[in-house]
């Protein structure tokens, strides 16, 4: 374990902005995260796979970058395999091996960016699925005492891009590791989204998780930008949720709105349909802007400035606000 002074953290971050980290860390095993918790003074910062933060500065403290690695099946039987996934392990290859060894119930979920130790953080969901529907535990290492706590699906408080872990006890805890309860006799969930037609374009005759999750790489891949080509953190807004008195009101306005109805009168609208509705979509202002196929995602052409990106967003916010009555909130950590 070596601290580094002064280190840019321009690939260490999809959107690419190029700050610098005062002082930057990898950590590989946990008792060295434990050992670094206790005896730092400085500002902190937790980095997994920087493909849900956008940095508008240099980072005055130590930047901790999280490698815990390890993937092991800790209990089974005929129907369900628990594994432990430490939070280092990159999201989609965990999606690729339980693929593989035919795991079923995080295949929807392929090809999210980022790493393990942050998709419970903010409750990861995909055509039709969240990582609550499988999630049994979250180990955690509490900043300020080192103590490792497990917290059990329940007390996570999982919402809709939210846990536990984003508000109450938000910068309090970092989390090592996950346990995760998949089933080796899947029931596939393809109602979402285009994942029908796309299965049908591909000729897949008999459902498979493999079939399933290829379908959703290609619809995500036809959407939204290669952070290795255009920097982007994916979808920058959360889809709000309106009460359906409000929404009902809005189709008399604006009969092409999109909602989708959820329980207690309430109605999700898609974000980016909003933006591209308020004339944002395709939009560029130098170096940055808005993708042109996908108006949810922000986009760094090369060089650009994350202060510029996070007043963009302001923009859009209020634009939107202004039209429709309606707020959205960034999905995305704003440092």
């Amino acid at each position: 374990m070596q601290i580094q002074n002064e280190v840019s953290l321009k690939s260490y971050n999809t959107f690419g902005i190029d700050v610098k980290a005062q002082k930057f860390v990898e950590v590989t095993q946990i008792a060295d995260l434990q050992q670094l918790l206790a005896q730092t003074t400085e500002p902190i910062l937790i980095l997994g796979g920087g493909s849900n933060i956008l940095f508008t500065q240099n980072f005055e403290g130590l930047v901790i970058k999280i490698k815990l690695k390890g993937i092991e099946v800790i209990q089974e039987n005929e129907d369900f395999v628990w594994l432990e996934v430490a939070a280092g392990e990159v999201w989609h290859e965990l999606v690729l091996y339980c693929v593989a060894q035919g795991y079923g119930g995080i295949e929807n979920l392929s090809l999210i960016p980022g790493t393990v130790g942050a998709a419970p953080m903010q409750n990861i969901g995909a055509y039709g699925v969240e990582i609550r529907e499988v999630l049994e535990q979250v180990q955690a290492i509490h900043r300020n005492t080192g103590e490792i706590h497990t917290f059990n699906n329940e007390s996570c408080n999982f919402g809709y891009r939210e846990s536990i872990f984003k508000n109450i006890h938000k910068d309090q805890y970092v989390i090592t590791g996950v346990t995760l309860k998949l089933s080796k006799k899947p029931t596939f969930n393809t109602s979402y989204g285009a994942i029908q037609d796309t299965l049908k374009a591909n000729k897949v005759e008999t459902l498979s998780l493999k079939a399933i999750s290829d379908a959703v790489c290609q619809i995500r891949s036809s959407k939204l930008p290669n952070p290795a080509e255009i920097g982007n953190a994916g979808s920058f807004f959360k889809n709000p949720v309106i009460p359906q008195s409000q929404f009902e009101a809005l189709q008399k306005r604006f009969p092409n709105i999109v909602g989708y109805p959820l329980p207690e009168a309430q109605v999700k609208v898609p974000a980016g349909w909003l933006i591209e509705n308020s004339g944002w979509k395709g939009k560029r202002f130098g170096n940055i802007g808005v993708h042109t196929r996908q108006a949810l995602v922000l986009v760094n052409y090369g060089g650009g400035d994350g202060a510029a990106i996070r007043k963009l967003s302001q923009d859009i916010q209020a634009s939107v606000l202004d039209k429709f009555g309606v707020e959205i909130k960034p999905e995305i950590n704003i440092v």
